[in-house]
Order: structure tokens, then C-alpha cells, then sequence
């Protein structure tokens, strides 16, 4: 399978690398001040990889994704040639609302299982107020009732956070979502909590200096499951099309994976923020019928806007090197910055600079139920061939109704 061809590579930590990748960039690396007990460095004693470029591809992503400011984690793989690129592609980034794909993906096994319908109600989760940390997981209430097909519109293209958890807690919670990533190969990815608890204690742990394994995806990992979704591998024909359709109409993030490609091009895409971290991934189809898989996960850059930012330009990087025929070395790992600290209790971390943004993730917009389901992204071709159409009797009466403002990019 043209998904299992970016394969896991050793994560390069190695000192002559750090070295070496200073010298090239000038990118000296940050001072970290950490308690003693709770630093656990990445190993430093496995294989040595030195900064083989390989292409002018390799090297402009190797300068774009410079850790000097926050880590930055790339994978990409084209479907049609089997060309991957990674940067950092098997380090731990926050999943953010890039794992509302694989919370849908599970969902939809159900839908195919016929444990579910996507005509099948459920209730929306609506967090109840409480402080940060104050328990394992944070307290929701049931709320209104909308349709499967709705809360799957509402989370891949709102990125809404009550309709996802209702999801979430009709597949049996976070558990499920690992036991089917597990089942379907994808063993660098994990979701450990509801997203009403993520976003509550959004902010401890500052990703950009810091690992934290929980609710985390490596970007190798997405796009072993975006191509996989795309390819087919797990899901019937109209799942799959439920949920790359729902992505083809992706609202958020315009200024990310979106803005950087022309406008002949197709892109099905999911983003993802918490924060000090930005993210986006999906499936860009060029106008010669290639299929791009890709996975940016940044972090630090000073700002969103500077994360967006990066995300753009590594974005039509990665897609003007695949059009000009470049040759990529696979999974090379272009660049790595400072040692990180991996984090396994999600306790605070004091660092020295980097710190981690004081706001937290995006909330605040309201959303309309059901939005009207377009098989056209505007401006642009259907994502999908043949185009994604829905039957306007799955989709409820209750169109126009407000939801609370829920969203996370």
C-alpha cells in the first residue's frame, strides 16, 4: 500500500546533528530552565543522522521548519509516486482538533459495522463550568439533539467541540478511538481525553519546548491515516466520502494549508489549535492528478499569525517541489533544534523562553445546525470524484437553529 511506503524513522537527537544544523542555519539553541525531576530528554545515544538534503526541496524545508522558534513536525506523501518528505515526521505533536478526523473515522466504522446510522440523534456536550485540573475529566451536560451526518458536519468543517464529544461519547469515549487506530495500524497516535477536558486544561505544558505524549500524533502517523482514509482501507465507499467531503468543506484555517495552494488545485483539510500550537492536515489534489497527503504541526513563531504563516509556506513548498518533479529523500529528518523534554504527567513546565501563549484555543463563534452541504468548496472544483452528494431528507428541520460557540480551529 502506497500508505505504508513512509516508513517510521529513528527521531534524530543527535548532538553532531544539533551541530551541524546550527552551523547551516545559525540557529543556536534555546536555554531551557527545568526542574531537574521532570526533565526526560529524548535519548541522545541512538543512530547519528547527519543533515542529508538530498534536493533544493529538502533544503528549503529543512529552513522552513527551523526550530529556532518552536518545533515544527512535516510529513507529506504522494500517493500517486509513493515521494514522502518528512521533518521531525516521528516526534510527538498535539493533535489539537486534527484528531476530530480520527474520532470521525471511528464513528463511521460503527456507521459500517451498523452499529450506528447517520440518521441516529444524539445529544451535544456542553462543558459545565470548572476549574482547570480539578478532575480527570471535565464535567458536560446533555444538550440538544442532532443528527450523526450534522455533528459530523459540524466537527470536520466548524471544528466544533460540543458536537465532537456528542460523538465522542456515542463510540464509548477517547478508548475507542484508540482501539481503532490501534486495529488500522496507526500506532503513533492517541487520544487520551474528551475535548471539553483539552480544552480546559489547555496551557500547562508549552509545545514548542516540550513533549507531551498525551492526545498526540507524530505527522507521520496522520498521514499514514489521511492516506489510508483516502486509499479506502477502512472505510465502505460512502463512509469514506461522508468524511473526506465534510473535510473538502473545511471553514477554518484560511490562512493555513489553504492559502497557500492556486486555485486549480483541490484540498480536503483539518486544523488544528491549542495553545502556542497551530496545525493543519488533509489531502491536496493537483490540477495533474496527483494526491498529496500532508501533516503540519507548529508550534511557537511567536504568534498564531506566525504559525499560520509557516504553515502556508511549508505548504506551497511541499507542493511546488512535487510539481517540479523534485526528488525528496523519503523520511529524512531535514532538521532537528534543542533537546526536548518529553512530559508524562501534563504537570506545568518552567522554561526559559518559548513560553507558552496565555490565550488558549479558539472559541467564540456560533454556528448554525446543519449547515446546507455544498458538493463545492467555493471557488473550487468538488474534492471529491465523482462530487460528494447528500440526500436532503438525512439533514435535519432544524436548520438555522444557533449552537453555543464551540469551535476550536
Amino acid at each position: 500500500m502506497l500508505a505504508t511506503a513512509l516508513l517510521a524513522a529513528p527521531v534524530a537527537v543527535a548532538n553532531d546533528l544539533d551541530q551541524a544544523f546550527d552551523h547551516v542555519f545559525h540557529t543556536p539553541p534555546a536555554a531551557l530552565r527545568v526542574e531537574p525531576a521532570q526533565r526526560m530528554s529524548i535519548p541522545s545515544n541512538g543512530p547519528s543522522y547527519g543533515p542529508t538534503y538530498g534536493t533544493p526541496l529538502n533544503l528549503q524545508l529543512a529552513a522552513l521548519a527551523s526550530s529556532e522558534r518552536g518545533r515544527i513536525g512535516v510529513a507529506a506523501l504522494d500517493l500517486s509516486s509513493g515521494r514522502s518528505i518528512a521533518v521531525l515526521g516521528n516526534q510527538p505533536f498535539p493533535l489539537a482538533s486534527t484528531g476530530k478526523v480520527a474520532i470521525v473515522a471511528t464513528f463511521l466504522d460503527g456507521v459500517d459495522q451498523g452499529r450506528f446510522h447517520l440518521t441516529d440523534s444524539y445529544p451535544l456536550m456542553l462543558p459545565l463550568p470548572s476549574h482547570k485540573f480539578s478532575g480527570s475529566v471535565a464535567p458536560v451536560r446533555p444538550g440538544p439533539s442532532y443528527s450523526a451526518l450534522e455533528l459530523i458536519e459540524l466537527a470536520l468543517t466548524r471544528s466544533d467541540n460540543h458536537a465532537t464529544d456528542a460523538l465522542l461519547a456515542a463510540i464509548g469515549g477517547p478508548q475507542a478511538v484508540d482501539r481503532w487506530l490501534h486495529h488500522s495500524g496507526i500506532g503513533e497516535m492517541r487520544l487520551d481525553r474528551d475535548i471539553a477536558t483539552l480544552v480546559r486544561d489547555d496551557g500547562a505544558i508549552n509545545p514548542a519546548t516540550t513533549i507531551d505524549v498525551r492526545d498526540s500524533t507524530t505527522p507521520q502517523a496522520m498521514v499514514r491515516l489521511l492516506s489510508g482514509l483516502y486509499e479506502g482501507q477502512w472505510l465502505s465507499p460512502s463512509s469514506r466520502d461522508v468524511l473526506l467531503g465534510a473535510m473538502s468543506r473545511c471553514q477554518t484555517g484560511l490562512h493555513r494549508m489553504r492559502a497557500a495552494i492556486p486555485d486549480e488545485a483541490l484540498v480536503g483539510h483539518k486544523t488544528g489549535t491549542l495553545a502556542n500550537t497551530s496545525s493543519d492536515v488533509g489531502m491536496i489534489r493537483t490540477p495533474d492528478g496527483h494526491t498529496i497527503a500532508l501533516a503540519i504541526y507548529v508550534t511557537g513563531q511567536g504568534s498564531k499569525p506566525g504559525r499560520e504563516a509557516r504553515i502556508a509556506a511549508i505548504t506551497r513548498a511541499i507542493y511546488e517541489g512535487y510539481q517540479s518533479g523534485a526528488q525528496p529523500v523519503a523520511t529524512q529528518q531535514l532538521a532537528m533544534g534543542p533537546t526536548i523534554r518529553r512530559s508524562l504527567s501534563g504537570t506545568r513546565q518552567d522554561v526559559a523562553s518559548g513560553s507558552a501563549s496565555k490565550a488558549g484555543p479558539e472559541v467564540g463563534r456560533s454556528h448554525a445546525v446543519a449547515p446546507r452541504i455544498s458538493p463545492r468548496i467555493p471557488g473550487r472544483a468538488p474534492f471529491l470524484r465523482p462530487p460528494l452528494c447528500i440526500a436532503p431528507a438525512i439533514m435535519s428541520p432544524g436548520a438555522g437553529v444557533q449552537l453555543p460557540s464551540s469551535a476550536t480551529d
